[in-house]
Formats: structure tokens, C-alpha cells, sequence
């Protein structure tokens, strides 16, 4: 049980850091700023139900249209980019995507590159395993990760 005298100097700090005009998340790159009445950055891999890439014209599926009613929150326009799963990783890493999108799951091998949302649906694979899925985001831009998980949880994704 916390006692007064231990929870009193981080009600101070927290205090500080307020009054200092520093938001907590925060975006080092700062993304949602950036994409916010401007340009998302979206990484595409094919998969299913999930991303269909047609011959011509823009993504398909259930999540490039989450994606385009996200992006409507945030007032800007979308850059779709095609690419297998590990290009999509490197860029995220190196900062030339915002997000990527391809039926991820929550256990992706791409999360040393990645950020990950909370898991905002669930289905059952082949095998009968649940698989919680996942968008995937540039490491450390949490204000824009917040901004994303805050919309993905207030779907009702449909499958």
C-alpha cells in the first residue's frame, strides 16, 4: 500500500513537467504533427481479407479502409507504399514510412523494428490459434501511436 510520503514527490514531478509545457506522449520525429492536415506515410503488404492490392487504384480490404477513416480524423491524405513485410519494417525503422498495414499479428518478428498498437480485433488461423491483429508504427512515436490505438479501439472491426 503506497503511503503519502511515497506518492507525493512524483505528483511533484508530474506538476513540473506540466508547468514546463512538455506533453506526455511525445513524438521524437514527430509524426502526428507531421501527418496531421498533411501527408500518411502508409506501408501496404498484401494479405487476404486484410490488404488487397488491385492491379490499379489504391489498397483494398479491412484495413486500408480503417486507414483512410483515420486518416480523415487526422485531415490528411495518404501515400500508399507496396512492399513485402520487411521492407515495410526497414522503412518504418528508418523513418521514411508512418505506418505499416498487412493483417499483422500481435506476435510479428518485426516488433525489434516496430511499434505495435493493441491488438484491435481477433481471429482464429487454420490451426485454430487466435491471432490478436496489430498495425505497426516507427519505434518511440508515442503520441502518434496513442492517437492510432485511441481510433482502433473505438471500431467495431467487422470480419
Amino acid at each position: 500500500m503506497l503511503r503519502i510520503h511515497e506518492v507525493v514527490p512524483w505528483l511533484l514531478l508530474l506538476l513540473g513537467l506540466s508547468s514546463c509545457g512538455i506533453a506526455i506522449p511525445q513524438d521524437p520525429e514527430g509524426t502526428l504533427e507531421r501527418v496531421s492536415g498533411g501527408t500518411l506515410r502508409v506501408g501496404v503488404s498484401e494479405n487476404a481479407e486484410w490488404v488487397q492490392l488491385p492491379a490499379s487504384g489504391d489498397p483494398e480490404g479491412i484495413e486500408p479502409e480503417l486507414v483512410e477513416e483515420f486518416a480523415d480524423t487526422l485531415d490528411a491524405g495518404i501515400e500508399w507504399v507496396q512492399g513485402t513485410e520487411h521492407e515495410l519494417a526497414d522503412d518504418l525503422h528508418h523513418g521514411e514510412l508512418d505506418l505499416a498495414i498487412g493483417g499483422f499479428g500481435a506476435d510479428t518478428p518485426w516488433i525489434k523494428d516496430a511499434g505495435i498498437t493493441r491488438p484491435y480485433t481477433e481471429t482464429t488461423d487454420e490451426r485454430g490459434k487466435t491471432v490478436k491483429h496489430v498495425m505497426l508504427v516507427p519505434l518511440g512515436e508515442n503520441a502518434f501511436l496513442l492517437k492510432l490505438d485511441q481510433f482502433l479501439q473505438a471500431q467495431e472491426v467487422q470480419l
